[in-house]
């Protein structure tokens, strides 16, 4: 089974609200919604991988974040590793840069939206 290294951001604004992406057609469990982030390319750090996704996906530049937790998920055709920062303080205006709907959500009212299963564990953290 192919083996990914995921890097993700979860984003907290200073109203204490977290930012939150749909995932489009053509991808991967299209219509979910779910944290900026995406795979960590061959020899990047896995903080530097969440840095350049963030900015890629949503025109954020991270600048303090840590480390919130990893975990192993494994779906039936992939098997993913998945490292969560999160990330307190940014530079810049959260946009929609790749076509995505985004939207900032009260931790609360991440129940109310359907994310992958492999986020679940970190969501209920979150609550």
């Amino acid at each position: 089974m192919p083996q990914q290294t995921i890097s993700i951001a979860i984003v907290q604004n200073k109203q204490q609200q977290l930012l939150i992406s749909r995932r489009q057609k053509g991808q991967h469990l299209a219509g979910k919604w779910e944290f900026p982030g995406g795979k960590v390319e061959q020899g990047e750090a896995l903080d530097v991988a969440m840095c350049r996704e963030l900015k890629e996906e949503v025109g954020l530049t991270a600048t303090e974040y840590r480390l919130f937790d990893s975990l192993n998920f494994d779906y039936d055709d992939l098997a993913l590793i998945l490292h969560f920062y999160l990330v307190t303080d940014f530079t810049g205006e959260a946009s929609e840069l790749e076509g995505q709907q985004i939207k900032w959500i009260q931790p609360a009212d991440l129940i109310d939206y359907d994310f992958p299963k492999a986020n679940i564990t970190v969501i209920n953290k979150l609550l």
